[in-house]
């Protein structure tokens, strides 16, 4: 959730600068490098991160819990298979 925060809010941080103060965009840093240039690099950065910590966020906490799931559903099916036929709901 806070990586989607802090995506989201570094895109809209941008966006908003730009359209609202092109002053703060075009101060130069160092030679041809500006604010604007140099936030819009690390743009970058942003996106690899996020797309570092979702997989990870993924496999860490969505994962087990599918598994688990997953899991108790096998062992239902196997428990419908076990009943008498007249007693279980079948396909047509």
């Amino acid at each position: 959730m806070w990586a989607t925060v802090l995506s989201v809010g570094a895109f809209l941080s941008y966006v908003v600068l730009s359209s609202f103060a092109p002053g703060v965009m075009n101060q130069r840093l160092a030679g041809h490098l500006t604010v604007g240039l140099a936030l819009g690099l690390t743009q970058f950065a942003v996106i690899g991160v996020t797309a570092w910590l979702y997989p990870r966020h993924m496999r860490r906490n969505v994962d087990p819990v599918v598994r688990r799931l997953r899991a108790q559903l096998e062992d239902h099916e196997g428990e419908q298979r076990r009943l008498p036929v007249g007693r279980r709901f079948r396909a047509w």
